[in-house]
């Protein structure tokens, strides 16, 4: 990743902020740490910030609040940290401008994956001459590319099979809709499904398995059970 990148830090709990400052900087981010948001908005101001990590409980106003002043004249993205767990307080976030949101405690690994892909994805979009063809996913922590075949978790690339990769880019293309079994064989294995094959449940049982998944309750690829497989929205 390019050190022209600076990464905006603001947490009022300064293990948290020293902690984030630290694996940003092993990424060879610039990071600017700040523990309220009145330096955090002198900072952005003076320095081209290419993303902003706000804590939503701050001394002197609340991280909604600055995230709300931030936008005001800035589209760089916002990743909000928080303790709280209510829905609500996410739905404010991402209203008031937030591109994603982090609940505390944290892997900082999945942080900076996030970091990672926000960055991505802001840049893609400000380029002037984007592909219409999507060619790769990047959500969650999770990446993918049909271009070079090569997908990773969290910034660790897996070791994936061109089956388990095919099942993989054919769930992220369908992201939010269920896929059968059946629908999901007959577009990876290009053959007529038969019942009671059991292909299918042992290829993705193998991907989550590589993906470190816990069967009971996956993150990314989940079962609908008596439907087929999804990757939530």
């Amino acid at each position: 990743m390019s050190q022209d990148d600076k990464i905006l830090v603001v947490d009022d709990e300064r293990e948290i902020a020293d902690l984030v400052e630290v694996y940003l900087k092993s990424e060879n981010y610039s990071v600017f740490k700040f523990y309220n948001a009145a330096d955090a908005l002198a900072c952005v101001e003076r320095e081209d910030i290419s993303l902003a990590i706000l804590d939503v409980m701050l001394p002197d106003m609340s991280g909604f609040t600055l995230c709300q002043r931030i936008r005001e004249n800035h589209l760089f993205p916002i990743i909000m940290l928080t303790a709280k767990v209510e829905d609500m307080d996410k739905i404010t976030g991402l209203t008031l401008g937030a591109d994603d949101y982090i609940t505390k405690p944290f892997n900082p690994l999945e942080l900076i994956a996030r970091v990672k892909t926000q960055l991505r994805r802001y840049k893609r979009y400000n380029a002037s001459n984007a592909e219409p063809e999507n060619h790769e996913y990047d959500f969650g922590g999770l990446y993918i590319c049909q271009d070079n075949h090569k997908c990773a978790l969290y910034e660790e690339e897996l070791p994936l099979t061109p089956i388990e990769f095919n099942i993989l880019w054919y769930l992220c293309e369908r992201r939010g809709k269920v896929v059968s079994s059946e629908e999901l064989y007959e577009a990876v294995w290009g053959e007529k499904y038969l019942d009671n094959n059991n292909t299918v449940m042992a290829h993705i049982a193998r991907l989550r398995e590589k993906m470190h998944e816990p069967s009971r309750k996956p993150k990314f690829v989940k079962t609908v059970w008596g439907v087929g497989y999804t990757i939530e929205q």
